[in-house]
């Protein structure tokens, strides 16, 4: 189905020209994206303009009249001729045509900027793109039929010129339907509209073409049009020669890296608590992904909280913490407990309510830590929601996830090596995204022989259903403890095993952390 009734006003967005109506009646807002089914909007167009149905012909013979200049646009006849561009009973024929040259179809634009279109649009290619099948070093393209002409005129007929038919919504559209066409070309340069939807148009369909595609950047005047009309046609060849190569999102260049360079790079502003870690490590940075992983039952959530409580004692920052196995105030009692040095989430401990709003007060804890209520779903988009939430209105800077695999359980994807891959894919872009970092717990596969419980070592191999754990952390950090040793000393000793380290490549044995089971701390063993 081809559009019959372009840039048409929406009701609904406001827009003055982004409206299209289908032949059928339906009609669809490029600048809003709505549809409109053809039973809402009456069934027909014919009420707005006199109906032509694409495909049942038009008047070819209008483009045997003579060609005249078009005196409103500053345009000449001969400009009008080379692309069809017919005057006719008060109205514009833009003629358009297949690659071999074939007039297949004309767009008619009436005095009030209506427009309706006739003939087989489907084979229609890009306006005036039958004026050049062989390629070259550059080709502009345009806006709109108006714009073709003028900045064709500008530039003396030297230089191949084209108008996608839509509009700048409809740009990429276009361009990826006449990619060969336009990929002939050396340098194509995208001379859109100086507004917001014809920049990002431009941006859209020269990310398309890449390194050949190049932007042009307007200065006063809205489009080639305005250029022509106030004879600034030096100012536009001008900006035309120096529109720059486009570079896509996520490119750059060495060179302009120079002058950075030269200072040299700061600490990181957060430090890790434990010295040995903190010396392989260099600290805690924004958007990292750190991954901690033990065997069960090792202190993996106990080693977490030595964590946040650093973080909440080095900055001013909020913190997000999801511990998905526990309630709220277990991990509430766990955090404060660590301050106070006493494990205030076992009965009998001895306490007052005094050192609670000590704690409180001194790192004013109210606002500044998120706890999570695991009541509702897990699914991974739920889970990144709330998330986005604590970050972009709570101002949440480092975020807890205890552990990777209640996320896993509760995906629709009942392969586990699947669903980690998706869970840590979008993990990583959720960290790079929001520039936060991000610590998460995982489980591992038990060994071979000797299990996690009795000491056995951590390596990158263990990590639980995919080998996308390990790829897309930056930092990945082994607990290993014997729990069953008998000797109170070895059973309490965890040992940190740095077994990746994105940043600073160095990885091997870290530290080691004395648990106190009467404070509830961890603290560094300093041989």
């Amino acid at each position: 189905m081809a559009f019959v009734k372009l840039h048409q006003q929406c009701e609904d967005c406001g827009s003055s020209d982004a409206l299209s109506y289908n032949e059928d009646g339906s009609s669809y807002c490029f600048a809003c994206a709505k549809f409109t089914p053809s039973e809402d909007t009456g069934g027909s167009v014919s009420d707005i303009k006199e109906r032509v149905v694409p495909g049942q012909g038009f008047n070819k013979a209008a483009f045997s009249e003579p060609y005249k200049g078009y005196q409103d646009r500053a345009l000449t006849a001969t400009t009008m001729a080379a692309y069809s561009a017919q005057q006719h009973a008060g109205n514009i024929l833009f003629g358009y045509h297949t690659a071999q040259g074939e007039l297949v179809a004309v767009k008619t634009r009436y005095p009030d900027k209506q427009f309706k279109i006739a003939g087989d649009w489907k084979k229609a290619g890009l306006y005036g793109q039958h004026l050049f099948p062989s390629g070259g070093q550059y080709i502009t393209v345009v806006e709109g039929e108006f714009d073709a002409l003028a900045t064709y005129q500008m530039f003396g007929g030297k230089y191949p010129v084209v108008s996608i038919r839509n509009g700048a919504q409809g740009a990429a559209a276009d361009c990826r339907r006449s990619y060969d066409f336009l990929d002939q070309y050396d340098n194509i340069i995208f001379c859109f509209d100086n507004d917001d939807a014809g920049r990002s148009a431009a941006l859209e369909c020269a990310d398309i073409f890449g390194g050949k595609a190049r932007i042009y950047h307007h200065g006063e005047h809205k489009d080639a049009c305005d250029y022509l009309l106030n004879a600034d046609k030096d100012d536009f060849v001008k900006r035309w020669w120096a529109a720059k190569t486009y570079t896509p999102d996520g490119m750059v260049m060495l060179g302009s890296l120079r002058e950075s360079l030269k200072t040299p790079l700061e600490e990181a502003e957060v430090r890790y608590p434990y010295k040995g870690l903190d010396d392989m490590t260099f600290g805690v940075r924004p958007t990292e992904l750190v991954t901690i992983c033990a065997g069960s039952g090792l202190g993996k959530s106990t080693f977490m909280r030595e964590l946040v409580f650093s973080i909440l004692g080095q900055t001013n920052d909020r913190v997000g913490l999801a511990f998905l196995e526990e309630t709220p105030d277990r991990t509430a009692r766990g955090l404060v407990g660590l301050q106070i040095n006493k494990p205030i989430h076992l009965p009998g401990c001895d306490y007052s309510a005094s050192e609670v709003d000590q704690v409180f007060d001194s790192l004013n804890l109210d606002d500044r830590v998120v706890l999570w209520d695991t009541f509702g779903s897990n699914k991974i988009e739920n889970v990144l929601a709330r998330f986005r939430y604590q970050i972009k209105v709570l101002g949440v800077q480092y975020i807890v996830l205890d552990h990777i695999s209640i996320l896993v359980s509760d995906q629709e994807n009942g392969d586990e090596r699947k669903a980690i891959d998706e869970i840590m894919t979008k993990l990583r872009m959720f960290c790079q995204e929001m520039r936060v970092c991000m610590f998460i717990v995982s489980h591992l596969r038990r060994p071979e022989g000797k299990g996690h419980e009795d000491g056995a070592y951590t390596s990158l191999g263990q990590l639980r259903g995919s080998a996308a754990i390990a790829q897309l952390s930056d930092i990945v950090l082994g607990l290993e403890r014997n729990a069953q040793a008998e000797d109170p000393m070895v059973r309490n000793t965890t040992n940190v095993r740095v077994l990746k380290n994105r940043f600073s490549g160095m990885t091997g044995p870290a530290t080691a952390l004395m648990y106190n089971k009467d404070t509830g701390r961890l603290t560094e063993i300093i041989e």
